[in-house]
């Protein structure tokens, strides 16, 4: 029965994931101590989620043009050979965020532009790095793969909150960028040891594709002829533009729990409550392998985000003044989204990834990886600027009350989302 109901781990028997998967636990705690560190070192700056915001600007322009070119890149040219150049790019930002802050220039525009060339390179690094997994695993196990890579992302999301939140006040930013650029050293190791991965054609030397603006727009055009899964990116996005409320964090803690303005115990347990139900979601993840009604699925689960969301902001609202505890309710509710969060994200992938040849997958994954980075970004910038007209808590509960509005929209002017069913391995088909 615990077979059935916990992690399906078959995934790591092959050396090559084992390796990857191994070397992100230790990476991803670094990344997430940047994350952390970035928002908050901004908001010490200028005192404002205004300008936390405005990160969502110089994160997402990079991330929409490299996360495209990058699958074009993925779709042309050895994929080991990519991962390399951009994990070395990511140290190298990652040692460049260090630098600034160990020095002591508290400039907002020079932290802002190293995280931007910071996500360019992750946005040619990640849908690199989803389109191997297809080359190196059965399709049947893609599933219980992106199971436990989300799990231990989001466990990492965990780590580093808490450490970093806990410790920026006692080491300083400057530790934390350190600790990042060390842990990455990991990955590269990792991608070192895979074999050459050349991307596979399934047409003639003159179909094959070029890293140009040509070969992206062949990307969404193939995308555009399959509505399920142009739909799985608008699910997401309404997801994550309207209900995600990190960009609040920082202020939230601050105003609302009395934390200090540069982290604390409160910012800390606000940002690791999303990763950490959605590790619980991943702990228990036995049964998305089984699961064949897959757009069923993540509209249920997007729903139950949307719900989370609303309720946690629900009770900043209305709870002020009264013997409820807050945060815990707060902390809870953000945990059951992050649990649905998990489950919606893994059908997703795994839509994507079994229902594309390989000679396009690359450039189908840099628009997944444009979508699934990309939300939050926007909603950084929108939450940022929300919250200084309506407030952190309204800002914080209308989102979520908008995800199910506008989920519930889309499902019914798309209905063939809702039918789609597969058998692991098949191509996509309506039920």
């Amino acid at each position: 029965m615990a077979r059935g109901i916990l992690a399906d781990t078959r995934p790591l028997q092959n050396v090559y994931f084992r390796r990857l998967w191994t070397a992100n636990i230790v990476t991803v705690i670094g990344a997430q101590l940047t994350i952390v560190a970035v928002p908050a070192q901004l908001y010490a700056i200028t005192g404002s989620s205004a300008y936390v915001g405005l990160s969502g600007v110089f994160g997402l322009v990079p991330l929409v043009v490299f996360g495209l070119w990058g699958g074009a890149l993925a779709d042309t040219f050895d994929r080991r050979r990519i991962l390399t150049i951009t994990t070395v790019g990511l140290i190298v930002t990652s040692a460049a965020f260090w630098a600034q802050s160990a020095s002591g220039i508290d400039n907002v525009w020079l932290l802002l532009g190293i995280f931007a060339c910071q996500q360019a390179f992750f946005a040619v690094n990640q849908p690199t790095r989803t389109a191997v997994l297809p080359r190196i695993l059965p399709l049947e196990r893609l599933p219980a793969a992106n199971s436990l890579n989300m799990t231990v992302m989001q466990a990492g999301a965990i780590a580093g909150p808490l450490v970093g939140g806990a410790l920026i006040p006692v080491l300083g930013f400057s530790t934390l960028y350190f600790v990042d650029a060390i842990c990455l050293f990991a990955t590269l190791w990792a991608v070192i040891s895979l074999p050459p991965l050349p991307p596979e054609h399934s047409g003639g030397e003159h179909d094959r594709p070029t890293a140009g603006f040509r070969s992206v727009v062949d990307g969404l055009v193939y995308l555009k002829g399959h509505p399920v899964l142009l739909m799985s990116f608008v699910i997401d996005l309404i997801a994550m533009i309207f209900g995600m409320p990190r960009a609040l964090f920082p202020q939230i803690a601050h105003e609302s729990f009395g934390g200090p303005a540069d982290g604390g115990v409160a910012f800390a347990l606000l940002f690791i409550a999303i990763p950490l139900g959605a590790v619980v979601g991943g702990v228990l993840s036995g049964w998305v392998s089984r699961v064949q009604r897959q757009g069923r699925a993540v509209v249920l689960c997007v729903l139950i985000w949307g719900v989370s969301i609303a309720v946690a902001g629900g009770v900043l609202v209305f709870a002020h003044g009264t013997m409820l505890p807050v945060l815990p309710i707060v902390v809870l509710a953000l945990m059951v989204g992050g649990a649905a969060d998990m489950a919606s994200a893994a059908f997703r992938q795994t839509m994507l990834q079994s229902a594309a040849s390989d000679d396009v997958r690359g450039r189908l994954q840099g628009v997944f990886i444009v979508v699934v980075a990309g939300g939050p970004r926007i909603a950084d910038v929108t939450h940022g600027a929300a919250a200084a007209v309506a407030g952190t808590a309204a800002t914080f509960a209308g989102g979520g009350v908008l995800v199910v509005i506008f989920t519930v929209i889309a499902t019914l002017a798309v209905p063939v989302f809702w039918r789609y069913r597969v058998t692991i391995g098949e191509r996509e088909r309506p039920a």
